[in-house]
């Protein structure tokens, strides 16, 4: 029988290889495949599902939308679902929070939020330079590749990746020094020849660098930083925001007011392509047409992005709700991490994981969990660190169960590896 998969679809495709099913069905926190096997799912489409599948609070609206006749694209123009969108992300997200964001549709993806930041930045500023971060991704688009550590990702541009240059990130340095101290003595001396850069560019929390966190002392200083030497301070909150850290913004608990804030992801909702590009007033200096983008007027993802906002995020008691999973995923991954010799947890809420001194473990124990009904990915420069990335709204019960798969999973591959070191041990004994 042939595989439209392999003879059509380019040999780019990825995911699909590290589990090799056709899946037809999904609610919730969890999918079902072509041949009845159900999995949990703790990908999340890798952050864009963060209220899980087919929620009926989300997906109800769309369906009410789309047998209405209403417009379904409409670039920049006026509609009542943008209206309403806007209202509501405003009145629920930012008045609460006392921000005061502009807010730009820069196209449906996270590089292209990422992509209008980076232009934005340059264009107030008069500037070119633009600083990142070690093991930052930020997209796959020129732009937001130049500000990517990854090489792989980086080499597929085919060009020099230019007027961007990488800092350290929290806890890269050896202990006892400053992450900062290099970039602060530059800035302050006329003599060192490094032009002031536009903006500096961040991840609380490095989604696909390894589940690296930042402290939010170490984004305190970074804010006072960019203050003090009139540098904006731009947040990648693409993987990290929409509630996934345990607040709607990842930057919350560290106290910080970035100048420009890029979202995407599960701000829709839903998993319809919608991204957000938030700054302060002043900067939008934007001439109309300027940056555009065909499918930015996504009215579908505002009805489902409107839907899930109201649901979620008008009180406090989903919040609340996360906070009670957060702290429960938290004591299963120090069961996992006291099973294997140097591991230690990474990340922040429900976007952690467990990274393994020898890089293969993560990988195989993501196997392994994917043959026993589990979908749970890798991160990190050498795949070292397992990725749990649940549904925000996933019942303890779910979550216990593909707690417990990875479990046996980590059991299974530390066992089969000590067995294969004594099996060579003996070997060369003999």
């Amino acid at each position: 029988m042939s595989d439209v998969f392999t003879e059509v679809e380019s040999e780019v495709r990825s995911y699909s290889r590290s589990w090799p099913a056709t899946f037809v069905r999904a609610s919730g926190a969890k999918q079902w495949a072509e041949d009845g096997t159900e999995y949990i799912d703790f990908f999340s489409g890798a952050g864009a599902l963060n209220y899980g599948h087919n929620d009926p609070a989300v997906i109800e609206p769309l369906i009410e939308y789309l047998q209405s006749g209403a417009v379904l694209h409409s670039l920049d123009m006026q509609t009542p679902a943008k209206r309403e969108f806007l209202e509501t992300f405003s009145e629920l997200i930012l008045q609460p929070r006392n921000l005061d964001y502009k807010v730009m549709f820069p196209g449906p993806t996270g590089t292209n939020t990422v992509e209008a930041a980076l232009k934005l930045a340059r264009k107030a500023t008069g500037r070119q330079h633009i600083l990142s971060f070690t093991n930052a991704f930020h997209g796959m688009t020129l732009g937001s590749l130049s500000v990517t550590g990854n090489a792989m990702k980086r080499r597929g541009a085919g060009i020099p990746l230019t007027h961007t240059s990488r800092l350290p990130y929290d806890g890269y340095l050896a202990s006892g020094q400053s992450d900062f101290e290099w970039l602060e003595n530059v800035l302050e001396d006329s003599g060192s020849g490094v032009d002031k850069p536009a903006a500096i560019i961040v991840e609380t929390v490095q989604g696909e660098g390894g589940l690296r966190a930042a402290s939010a002392e170490w984004l305190r200083t970074l804010e006072s930083l960019c203050r003090r030497h009139e540098i904006l301070l731009i947040v990648d909150d693409v993987q990290a925001g929409c509630g996934r850290t345990g607040s709607f913004f990842s930057f919350e608990e560290a106290g910080i007011t970035p100048d420009i804030v890029c979202l995407s992801k599960s701000i829709s909702g839903s998993g319809l392509p919608l991204a957000l590009t938030l700054f302060r007033p002043e900067l939008d200096l934007w001439e109309p047409g300027e940056h555009n983008g065909t499918f930015r007027g996504n009215n579908p993802a505002f009805v489902t992005g409107t839907a899930a906002l109201k649901a979620y995020w008008a009180d406090p008691t989903f919040q609340n709700f996360m906070g009670g999973t957060i702290a429960h995923l938290q004591r299963r991954l120090e069961e996992i991490i006291g099973m294997v010799d140097g591991a230690s947890q990474r990340g922040r809420g429900l976007l952690a994981g467990v990274k393994f001194e020898d890089p293969d473990l993560a990988e195989a124990v993501a196997a392994v969990s994917f043959a026993n009904g589990l979908l749970v990915e890798t991160s990190g420069s050498e795949n070292e660190v397992l990725k749990i990335m649940p549904p925000l709204t996933i019942s303890t019960q779910d979550l216990d169960a593909g707690c417990d798969i990875l479990t046996a999973a980590v059991r299974e591959v530390t066992s089969s590896s000590a067995d294969d070191q004594a099996g060579e041990q003996t070997l060369v004994e003999a």
